[in-house]
């Protein structure tokens, strides 16, 4: 019997995280609800309901609660949460407190929107930490000294670009371009190109399979199959990683964009810091080929990609538990702004 214990959740826009300390990530789930909408019945969450995707009859949508790191269906986040609390916790006398990570760019209405769907969700107590602290926390970089670290987290929905310094954000921007950017730049490129339209899934295998940000040395190729816009049939195209990397090229870009934008509001003595630390990327979308080649050829800094990059903010809530009395409830915009007060 489990009296009490407190769980930390990376509320991503493709995957939702849960993970205790100790133990680190127990649960790993897509973000994904489906539902019968003609009862408002909760039929399935996560992988289950995902395999639902495109293939429900018309009474059961599968939905994804998440969009762009923010609650888009507070209900349906809320009934998530809840059975992946369950999922975790089983029995409990207590209520946990729960830690959810959240974009740097979030507003307070949509911080309080996480935190209300916290507490339905069964937590005695709701305490929010930005996306990148999270991640850097997790990827072993220690927070607290007075030196910055540049982290970029790129997750699904979005990316997460901060400097740290003394356990906090110094400069950060929230882009909303990640994982499934990269999957519909890819369908637009094929559809574009080829006249062939392809779907979601079939659009993340192939930024897994041959996807890239960078020139590859050895370009390699792959058959996908999709729905012909012209006869309707199905048809199969070739599609290499020299396509793929003009399909990204774009948000790619985006991303850089914001690296540069972030440096350039950086005090000196703190990119002189980060120039010595490295660049250090974490978040799922990271680990698209030569994105650490790629920002390191753009900003003349050496980047590398953290372990368990995907892991990395599960990982820094798990860690940060351990302090979880210590932290601040409320939200993040009015932290921030009792400190300028200050």
């Amino acid at each position: 019997m489990i009296f009490g214990r407190d769980i930390g959740i990376d509320l991503g826009t493709t995957y939702v995280l849960v993970s205790t300390r100790g133990k680190g990530v127990i649960l790993r789930e897509p973000a994904v609800v489906a539902m019968d909408k003609n009862t408002g019945r909760l039929l399935n969450i996560g992988m289950a309901a995902q395999r639902m995707l495109g293939r429900t009859p018309g009474n059961i949508v599968a939905i994804r609660p998440i969009r762009d790191g923010a609650i888009s269906d507070y209900d349906m986040t809320e009934r998530m949460l809840k059975e992946l609390v369950r999922k975790a916790l089983s029995f409990s006398l207590i209520k946990p407190r729960i830690i959810i990570s959240v974009p740097s760019g979030i507003t307070e209405v949509e911080e309080r929107a996480v935190i209300d769907a916290g507490v339905a969700a069964g937590a005695r107590k709701v305490y929010l930490m930005e996306s990148p602290l999270a991640a850097a926390i997790g990827a072993g970089i220690d927070i607290s000294k007075p030196e910055g670290n540049m982290v970029i987290d790129i997750g699904g929905g979005t990316t997460d670009i901060a400097v740290l310094s003394l356990s906090g954000v110094v400069e950060s921007v929230s882009l909303k371009a990640g994982g499934e950017s990269f999957d519909d730049a890819l369908i637009k490129y094929i559809r574009r190109k080829h006249n062939v339209l392809i779907g979601d899934t079939t659009a993340e295998e192939l930024k897994k399979g041959i996807g890239c940000v960078f020139p590859r040395a050895d370009s390699v190729a792959i058959e996908v199959k999709g729905r012909d816009l012209s006869s309707g049939l199905a048809r199969a195209v070739a599609i290499s990683s020299t396509d793929t990397l003009e399909a990204f090229e774009e948000v790619s870009e985006r991303i850089i964009d914001g690296v540069h934008s972030i440096l350039e509001n950086t005090p000196p003595e703190l990119v002189a810091d980060i120039s010595q630390n490295g660049i250090i990327l974490t978040g799922g979308s990271s680990l698209l080929w030569g994105f650490d080649k790629l920002i390191a050829n753009r900003t003349s800094i050496n980047t590398h990609t953290a372990d368990d990059a995907d892991l990395c903010v599960a990982n820094g809530l798990a860690k940060s538990l351990a302090r979880v009395g210590e932290m601040s409830e409320g939200t993040i915009n009015l932290a921030r702004r009792r400190q300028m007060k200050i």
